[in-house]
C-alpha cells in the first residue's frame, strides 16, 4: 500500500530513462537555466546600483515586450518550418554572445545603461525565437502518454536553475562583481551547447509549409477557435500581470533590511514550485485540468497579497513559496492541455502563443508593480496586485465554461490526439 501511495506523489522519471534525446535536451536546459538565472539577478542589481530607481528597473522588463511579441510569434512559425533542434542550438549560441556583450559593458568604468536595455531587448527577441521550438520539440521526442511527466521534468530543471542560480548569483555578485556573474553564465552556455549537440535532428512534418503570415494567422485562428486553450492563456496572463512582484525584489530586500537575501527572494517562489514538481505524480491521474488551473491561479494571487502584508523576511519567503507552488500547479496543467491536444503541425505556432501568454504577463507586471510602488508603496503595490489577480481570475473563469469543464478523458481534442499518436506507434 505504501509504495503505491509514494509513487502517486513522486515525480515520474521515466522520460529521462526512456528517451536519450530528451535526456540530453533536459541536461542542456538545466545547465543553461542555472547560468541564465545568475544574469537574471545581475541585470536588475546593476541597474539599481546605477540609477537607484524603481522605474529604471521596471523598464528593463517592459523593454522586452515588443521583441517578445514579434519574435515569439515568428519563432512559433519557424518551429513548425525548420529543424527544432537546430533552432534551439543557434539561438542558444546567440544568447551566449549577448551575455558576452554585457560582460564587456560591465568592465567599463562607466557602464552604459542604454546598452543594457538594448541587450535586454535582444535577449527577448532571441528567447522568443528559441522557446517555441524548445516547447514544440518535446512531443516529437516523447510518447503521448509520457508528456505530462516530461512537462513536469522540464519544469523541474527550470526550477532547479531558478532556485540555485539566483542564490549563487547573489553570492557571486555581492562577493565579486556583476562581471563575474556574466562570466559564469557564458561558461554555462558552452556546456549547454555541448549537450545540445548530442540531440538528434527533429525535422518538420511532411504536411508543413514554408514560414508565412498565412501560417501564423492559421495558428492564431486555431487558438481563438478553442475556448479551453484561450482560457489557459488569459488566466495566466491576468495572474502574472497583476501579481508578479519580481521587479521590486532589489528594493524589497533593502526594505526588509536584508540585502544579502536578494537571491532568496528570487528563488523563494521556485522552492514552492519545486515541491509541487517533485510530488507531481498525482497530475497524471487528475482529469479536470481547467478547474485546477483556475483554482491555482487564485491561490497564487492570495499568496502574493499576503506576502505584501508581511514585514518579516521568513514570512515573505513563506508566502512567495506558497505562491510559487500554486503557480506551478497551474503551469503543469496548462502544459498538459497544450501538449496533449494540439496537432504537431501547429505545435510550434501555438508554442509561440503560449510563450506570449506566460511571458508578457510577468514582463508587463514588473512595470505595473514598479509604477504602483513608485507612487504609493512597495507593500501596497504587491498586496493590491494579489487581490486584483483573484478578482480577475474569477471574472475570466465565469466567461470560460469550456475551460472550467475541461476533462482530459473526454475532451474531443485530447481524444483525437491520443488516437493519432497511437496509430503512429
Amino acid at each position: 500500500m505504501a509504495p503505491a501511495f509514494v509513487n502517486k506523489f513522486t515525480i515520474d522519471l521515466a522520460p529521462l530513462k526512456k528517451y536519450k534525446d530528451f535526456r540530453n535536451l533536459w541536461a542542456s536546459g538545466l545547465v543553461s537555466y542555472l547560468g541564465s538565472m545568475i544574469t537574471y539577478v545581475a541585470i536588475p542589481f546593476q541597474i539599481k546600483n546605477m540609477t537607484h530607481s524603481y522605474v529604471a528597473v521596471g523598464i528593463s522588463g517592459a523593454i522586452e515586450l515588443a521583441p517578445l511579441i514579434i519574435f515569439g510569434l515568428y519563432g512559433g512559425v519557424l518551429a513548425d518550418s525548420v529543424d527544432r533542434k537546430k533552432m534551439i542550438w543557434a539561438t542558444e549560441a546567440t544568447l551566449m554572445l549577448l551575455t558576452a556583450v554585457l560582460l564587456v559593458n560591465s568592465l567599463q568604468k562607466m557602464p552604459s545603461l542604454v546598452l543594457i536595455y538594448v541587450v535586454t531587448g535582444l535577449f527577448a527577441a532571441v528567447d522568443g525565437l528559441q522557446r517555441p521550438s524548445a516547447g514544440a520539440i518535446v512531443p516529437r521526442i516523447v510518447d503521448h502518454a509520457d508528456l505530462p511527466s516530461a512537462s513536469a521534468l522540464m519544469s523541474l530543471r527550470f526550477q532547479f536553475g531558478v532556485i540555485i542560480g539566483p542564490t549563487i548569483g547573489g553570492v557571486i555578485i555581492s562577493s565579486f562583481s556583476v562581471s563575474a556573474g556574466f562570466t559564469v553564465d557564458i561558461i554555462s552556455f558552452l556546456i549547454s551547447l555541448a549537450f545540445l549537440s548530442r540531440v538528434g535532428s527533429v525535422p518538420t512534418s511532411d504536411r508543413q509549409e514554408k514560414p508565412s503570415l498565412a501560417g501564423l494567422l492559421e495558428g492564431l485562428r486555431y487558438a481563438l477557435s478553442r475556448r479551453d486553450l484561450l482560457g489557459t492563456y488569459l488566466i495566466d496572463l491576468a495572474a502574472m500581470f497583476f501579481a508578479m512582484p519580481s521587479s521590486l525584489y532589489p528594493f524589497w530586500a533593502d526594505q526588509l533590511h536584508a540585502p544579502w537575501a536578494l537571491g532568496l527572494l528570487y528563488s523563494a517562489g521556485v522552492v514552492g514550485a519545486f515541491f509541487v514538481t517533485v510530488t507531481s505524480g498525482w497530475v497524471n491521474s487528475f482529469r479536470f485540468h481547467g478547474r485546477a488551473i483556475i483554482l491555482a491561479a487564485m491561490g497564487w494571487g492570495i499568496a502574493i497579497a499576503f506576502a505584501g502584508l508581511m514585514h518579516s523576511l521568513p514570512l515573505v519567503l513563506l508566502f512567495l513559496a506558497i505562491g510559487g507552488a500554486a503557480d506551478m500547479i497551474s503551469g503543469l496543467f496548462r502544459s498538459a492541455i497544450w501538449n496533449q491536444t494540439i496537432p504537431d503541425e501547429l505545435r510550434g505556432r501555438l508554442a509561440g502563443i503560449e510563450l506570449l501568454s506566460y511571458s508578457i504577463g510577468p514582463l508587463a507586471g514588473q512595470l505595473r508593480a514598479a509604477t504602483i510602488a513608485s507612487v504609493t508603496s512597495l507593500s501596497f503595490s504587491v498586496t493590491s496586485g494579489g487581490v486584483i489577480c483573484v478578482i480577475a481570475v474569477l471574472l475570466l473563469a465565469s466567461f470560460l465554461p469550456k475551460l472550467r469543464k475541461y476533462d482530459v478523458e473526454t475532451n474531443e481534442f485530447a481524444v483525437e490526439q491520443r488516437k493519432i499518436r497511437k496509430s503512429n506507434t
